[in-house]
């Protein structure tokens, strides 16, 4: 193989290697105060989505809050660091994300920030904290 060549390639690997590293390196980034996806269960009967139709791999962060939520208790999903400047957001998925998706999808059953999901005849309503 040629000088050239074998330059070429390992240059290709090394870029190849640094955008994986890019890729996994924010999300273990965990400064700053954490993000919960919480889910509280609401009494009245409202527009909401069907929980059955939203794959835990797609949106982790509600199915881990609706998991661990019950028809008395307020569930909550696992922390989301936002990172120092902000440049974790353009790389990894957050709860904000999800909220976004789930406004796109049923806009009737969103009030403000908040969206209202349905699970197992109980309407629960999603909102952002930072408290635990």
């Amino acid at each position: 193989m040629r000088r050239v060549t074998r330059n070429f390639v390992l240059g290709i690997l090394l870029v190849v290697a640094l955008l994986l590293a890019l890729g996994a390196l924010p999300s273990y980034l965990k400064s700053g105060d954490p993000y919960y996806l919480t889910a509280t269960p609401v009494a009245e009967n409202r527009t909401a989505i069907d929980s059955a139709d939203l794959a835990p791999d797609r949106y982790p962060y509600t199915t881990g809050a609706l998991a661990n939520a019950s028809a008395n208790e307020t569930g909550q999903s696992d922390p989301y660091w936002k990172g120092p400047i902000g440049i974790k957001g353009a790389f990894t998925h957050s709860p904000f994300d999800e909220r976004d998706a789930l406004t796109q999808r049923n806009t009737s059953a969103v009030d403000g920030d908040t969206v209202y999901v349905r699970q197992n005849n109980t309407v629960y309503r999603l909102d952002i904290t930072q408290q635990p």
